[in-house]
């Protein structure tokens, strides 16, 4: 009998130079078992960027993505993108819900940002102005931790490495067992943890990502205002651009909301919301995502990150930085002297990552992953051109890889030999609503 192979099966396999040689010994059935469906407008020219989805999201097997694209503060492209033979699988619309991952942060640093420009906090602000960390019985806190500063959080220079006993957003296990209490641990207990860890630099000289400085920040955020994070977020920076559907996500698919993606892995790993250590879809009870919402667990449609990505084009008519404010976000850590800095090489600023060769020409960006999840927003200040992509995978058997998203969409853009005048944005933005009927699949 003759072996049947999926597509996953075919690449991994086959390899991507292999497929031309292989595609006469599978069946008609066998090629089209997954269907490619495209949602949007398409626009003859702008295809490429259609073209490079489609063969990037099928070399991998993803089965949904969303790609936006603004010209000039302009939404030239929003589509939603769906291969699958799965029925639990969403049709993927240019407004579904993904998990944006880390591309959370770009957000949480313009609230942090909003709120100095209202006088209420200042980048040189000491965290331990505003939240207190007291260790567990037999620990001491590091005493540098008293001088990291709302600017070092913002620019990963708080002092902590990045690695597995440095990065507690995925640690939940081993903070329970340290404080002594059950799964699931929460915020608080993150921090009371971490206070009792050494830094490994002293703040604010050595670069270092760090999803719990942000998750710090999201407290600041919530000390300063005597508000939920969520609401803040959405009162100082999401309402005054019309952005409505952004909403903070769930850990587990029963939380899974009626427009949100199902997201797709081929890993298993031990549930961090109960002690059993059974076995969980990694994507669903791997990590507790409402424990990352300052830096990982924000839901949001491609269309509304370039939407909010548009916002810093024109700083002189920003609705929700003044100009000031936006040089201030994309402007040399402080750990680089302006002396020292050589054009095009790239920092990190205040929730963004940044090459600036001077002028217009400056380009900023953030990615995000997680199990699940891996997503791209880019500014690219020499043309006004700014795009996000949005993937419900990070990972197959395939052996591409996902970084690969960046460089194929700046050579699609690239290759626009005359960008579409019209402005998608009043199509999407309006009478849109942000709580969606939860499923349960």
């Amino acid at each position: 009998m003759q072996p049947t192979f999926s597509r996953r099966d075919f690449l991994k396999f086959a390899g991507a130079a292999g497929v031309a040689a292989l595609i006469p010994r599978l069946t008609a059935k066998q090629l089209t078992a997954k269907q490619w469906t495209a949602t949007g407008h398409a626009f003859t020219e702008l295809a490429g960027f259609d073209s490079t989805l489609s063969a990037y999201m099928q070399a991998r097997n993803i089965t949904g993505g969303a790609l936006a694209v603004t010209r000039n503060g302009r939404l030239v492209l929003a589509r939603g993108y769906t291969y699958t033979d799965d029925s639990t699988d969403l049709t993927v619309q240019p407004t579904s819900l993904f998990r944006i991952a880390s591309i959370s942060k770009p957000l949480t640093s313009a609230t942090v940002m909003r709120l100095i420009q209202e006088g209420r906090l200042h980048l040189t602000d000491k965290v331990s102005q505003f939240l207190t960390f007291t260790p567990i019985t037999g620990q001491t806190v590091d005493p540098r931790l008293g001088n990291v500063t709302i600017r070092q959080l913002l620019q990963h220079l708080g002092g902590w490495d990045r690695d597995l006993t440095f990065d507690p957003m995925f640690r939940d296990p081993l903070i329970a067992a340290t404080l002594g209490v059950s799964l699931p641990i929460n915020r608080d207990h993150i921090r009371t943890y971490m206070a009792g860890q050494s830094l490994s630099h002293v703040p604010g000289s050595t670069y270092s990502y760090s999803n719990f400085g942000y998750l710090l920040l999201g407290q600041v955020i919530e000390a300063v205002t005597g508000k939920p994070y969520e609401e803040v977020v959405r009162q100082k920076i999401l309402n005054p651009l019309g952005i409505l559907r952004p909403t903070l996500g769930h850990s587990l698919l029963t939380g899974r909301l009626g427009n949100e993606v199902k997201y797709h892995s081929q890993y298993n790993r031990p549930t961090v919301f109960n002690g059993s250590g059974l076995q969980t879809p990694a994507p669903y009870g791997g990590f507790n995502l409402e424990n990352m919402q300052s830096h990982g667990a924000w839901l949001s449609s491609a269309v509304d990150l370039v939407r909010f990505a548009a916002s810093f084009d024109t700083p002189a008519a920003s609705p929700i930085l003044s100009a000031a404010s936006i040089s201030a976000t994309f402007g040399l850590p402080e750990n680089i002297a302006p002396a020292s800095y050589v054009p095009g090489s790239w920092y990190y600023a205040c929730g963004w990552a940044v090459r600036d060769w001077g002028g217009s020409n400056r380009n900023t960006w953030h990615d995000g992953s997680l199990d699940g999840t891996y997503t791209l927003l880019v500014r690219r200040g020499s043309d006004a051109t700014n795009w996000c992509v949005l993937f419900n995978q990070r990972d197959d058997p395939s052996g591409f890889g996902y970084a690969d998203i960046d460089d194929q969409l700046h050579a699609a853009a690239n290759a626009v030999s005359a960008w579409p005048t019209h402005d998608l944005f009043s199509e999407y933005l309006s009478t849109h609503t942000t709580y969606m009927p939860k499923v349960m699949k």
